[in-house]
This record gives structure tokens, C-alpha cells and sequence, in this order.
């Protein structure tokens, strides 16, 4: 698996996912007693055996002789293939377990991105057993990438929920809010999830709006991550914004605007906490830390 590049977590380089090898089970099969498979539970954590800081992947023919009909092909790293499985799905469970908030913190970036990967396919297959269309039963086709139903033929995919996140600044302070239910005095850029019809600029200036009641002026694209809690991408934007009293409603407890000193000064107190370093929305603070 090649090097991590910089930056917040579950962002790659990821395998290689190899798509036109789901449409060869013989290949796969074949590629399954040396594979790496990766076991993430229903609650979303990481199994394994050993310790979390290094915790032992395990090879397909540990779990079973031959390839089972559940295990999801995730994709290639050199030549070696790498699986997913859900952890009750396993004839013997497995010791080890860790949240990947927690492992994406400790473990090398390019672990991290695939168990994203795993975590979010394996979550879909939970979550549509049945077919929206007519209720039948789902069957798996492509490796675990493609759900058919017995019934009316219906194709399901793996779906991803976009939602943008934004850093909103007006050119010498920052807008952060503070989400109901947070943890105590964490404070962070403003997020939410796009709509049907919705450009990611409508998003977000719609979203400022409604969390915050300030009008964005401009936006810029800045990078996106993965977020596998459970299947998001998180979109991240630079925007203007009119430096307008914030207003909120029930979607924040409260929202201010930071100059740069006060960020540091309240963070420096522990007055103020930000969001941890994985993610997306801390990378967008320090980007404009850097800037101002």
C-alpha cells in the first residue's frame, strides 16, 4: 500500500479497487486464502486479533476455507487482495476491538482509508437486506458492489450521503458553532448535508443561512474526506461571508465569530475546544489559521 499523504484522516490512497476483478468470482476465490480481510462489527468498530496499537489482520483461510458468499471485495494492494466481513458473520469472534475515530488517530493513514472503505460497504449490505421497490429479499452480485433483487430485478447500489462543510470567514475573523449536544466547549465550522436538486454552493450558502442566519458571498472548494460514520463524504468549502451578527435556531446552541487572536487565546485557555485532527473540519480551521 503506498505512503500517506498529509492531511485528516480516511482521505487514502486507499487500494487499488481493482472493479473489473468483481466480475471475476473465480479470480477472487483463488485470491481468497492469502487475502487480508478486514472485520468491522455492527457497532462500526474494528475487530481483530492483538493489540489495537498493532492490531493482526487476518488472512482469509483463517476465517474460512473458502470464500464466503458475504465477504465484499475491497480492492488490491500490489497483487494481494483485501475483503471485508461483518464481525457476526464469523464462526468465532474475534478479541480485539477499537472505534475508528480512536484507530484513525493511531494507525498508519492508508489502514485507516480501507477500513472506511469497509466500514461504510458493510454497513449498506445491514442496512438493505430488502428491496425498496416490491420488499423481496436482496441477493449480492460483483463482490458485495451490487445488490440485486429476486423479485422485480431491481439493481441496488452503495450509496454515499454528500454533505458540505464550510469555513466561513469575513476576511479577518472565522465562523465557528457549537452543535447541540457537543461535547463541553467544542466549537466547529458549520456542516450539512446537501438536498435533492441542490448544487454543493447552494449547500452550503443555504446552510449558513439556516444554522446561522449569515449570507455567503463567495465559495471555494477546498478538499473532501471520507466520514464512515456511517456513509458520508464530508465536502469541504472556503466561503465570504457578510459580517453579520450570527442568529441561530435549534440546529446550533450558539455561533460567533473568532479573529484569529481570540481563536488562540480561548484555545490556549481551554476555554474553547476544536475539532480533533482526523477530521476535515479542523484541516479547514488551520487553512485559515495559515491564511490570516
Amino acid at each position: 500500500m503506498s505512503a500517506p499523504g498529509p492531511g485528516f484522516a480516511f482521505r487514502g490512497p486507499g487500494l487499488d479497487r481493482a472493479e473489473l476483478l468483481r466480475e471475476n468470482p473465480g479470480e477472487l476465490a483463488a485470491r481468497w486464502p492469502q487475502a487480508r480481510v478486514l472485520v468491522v462489527d455492527g457497532e462500526g468498530q474494528a475487530r481483530f486479533t492483538g493489540a489495537p496499537e498493532a492490531p493482526a489482520i487476518p488472512v482469509g483461510a483463517s476465517l474460512a476455507a473458502s470464500l464466503p458468499a458475504d465477504a465484499v471485495f475491497l480492492g488490491l494492494d500490489d497483487r494481494q487482495a483485501w475483503f471485508a466481513r461483518a464481525h457476526e458473520h464469523l464462526a468465532e469472534p474475534l478479541p480485539g476491538r477499537i472505534d475508528l475515530r480512536a484507530a484513525a488517530a493511531s494507525w498508519p493513514a492508508p489502514l485507516a482509508a480501507v477500513y472506511a472503505q469497509a466500514r461504510a460497504l458493510l454497513h449498506w449490505h445491514a442496512r438493505n437486506r430488502f428491496c425498496g421497490g416490491c420488499g423481496h429479499a436482496l441477493a449480492g452480485e460483483r463482490a458485495g458492489w451490487l445488490l440485486r433483487c429476486a423479485g422485480c430485478g431491481l439493481e441496488h447500489h452503495p450509496r454515499t450521503d454528500a454533505a458540505v462543510i464550510v469555513a466561513v470567514d469575513d476576511g479577518r475573523r472565522i465562523l465557528l458553532g457549537r452543535g447541540v449536544g457537543w461535547p463541553e466547549k467544542r466549537w466547529s465550522v458549520l456542516a450539512g448535508f446537501v438536498e435533492p436538486g441542490e448544487s454543493l454552493e447552494q449547500a452550503v450558502a443555504r446552510e449558513v443561512m439556516e444554522e446561522a442566519g449569515v449570507p455567503v458571498l463567495e465559495t471555494r472548494y477546498a478538499a473532501s474526506q471520507p466520514w464512515p460514520f456511517p456513509t458520508s463524504l464530508m465536502i469541504g468549502f472556503h466561503a465570504t461571508g457578510l459580517p453579520v451578527e450570527p442568529r441561530v435556531t435549534d440546529e446550533l446552541e450558539a455561533a460567533r465569530w473568532f479573529s484569529r487572536a481570540e481563536l488562540d487565546a480561548a484555545v490556549a485557555a481551554g476555554e474553547l475546544k476544536l475539532s480533533p485532527r482526523i477530521s476535515i473540519a479542523r484541516q479547514l480551521i488551520e487553512e485559515w489559521r495559515a491564511r490570516v
